[in-house]
């Protein structure tokens, strides 16, 4: 039997083999067959996990809501490192100086990433701004997102921390950051489904001794990490819980 393995599509494409890399090891270090299968988007993760073609996976905080509280499935371990917070950037020609600069109609590119979406709608609310007085347009990727501000076809746009960091620092001299979130306790997360908990224990060793060999260390370094960390369940209750408030 194999087991599907996915990633929230919310990491920079160009770290895709890194993840195909990332899976191999893991099949080798565990001795079980493990298919990676990546998704377009968040609507095309979320029908294979309906459809229960999704046994792990490396989950953004929202969809790690859904997946422990209602499919079953158990957050083992999370990269070590800052938590994931969000970014409100413009065009550095852009008028706006910060967020009550902002006014209705102000057009918004963003991905289909219902985290950073939720969190960017809360962080222009002191600007008076909502899904009623604001143009959303999706994006496929945090790289049109960008595109799409140094075009002058939006005024802002919401990407995560890490994705704003990972564009080129070309790119980035031409955007302005009008506010950061600040909420410190959401984290990607990797989760098996039931049909692995039998299996915590393997997986909790090889993802936690990871970084202890030069390899280990490469491939966590290519995915943007310096090591697994091990989550309690108290924790993971906690960031859920904070996820269900903001999305209320």
């Amino acid at each position: 039997m194999s087991f599907n393995f996915t990633v929230s599509p919310s990491f920079p494409a160009e770290r895709i083999s890194d993840w195909y890399i990332f899976n191999t090891w893991l099949q080798r270090s565990l001795s079980i067959p493990i298919h990676l299968e990546l998704h377009d988007g968040f609507d095309a993760q979320r029908a294979a996990i309906e459809a229960g073609q999704v046994d792990l996976i490396h989950a953004n905080p929202f969809d790690a809501s859904l997946l422990v509280r209602e499919k079953g499935f158990r957050a083992i371990a999370r990269p070590d490192g800052a938590p994931d917070e969000m970014v409100i950037v413009t065009a550095l020609g852009h008028p706006a100086q910060s967020i009550h600069d902002l006014q209705p109609g102000t057009r918004i590119a963003c991905t289909n990433d219902p985290c950073v979406n939720t969190i960017g709608r809360i962080l222009l609310e002191p600007a008076n701004l909502s899904a009623d007085n604001t143009i959303e347009q999706q994006k496929e990727t945090y790289i049109q997102v960008a595109k799409d501000l140094l075009r002058g076809q939006a005024d802002v746009g919401f990407m995560p921390v890490g994705a704003y960091h990972g564009l080129s620092s070309l790119v980035r001299r031409e955007l302005r950051t009008l506010v950061t979130s600040d909420i410190q306790v959401i984290h990607h997360v990797f989760l098996l489904g039931r049909d692995l908990h039998s299996r915590t224990d393997d997986f909790l060793h090889a993802l936690l001794s990871m970084h202890e060999t030069d390899r280990g260390q490469t491939m966590l370094s290519a995915l943007g990490a310096s090591r697994w960390q091990a989550v309690q369940q108290e924790d993971v209750e906690f960031m859920i819980d904070i996820i269900s408030t903001l999305t209320r």
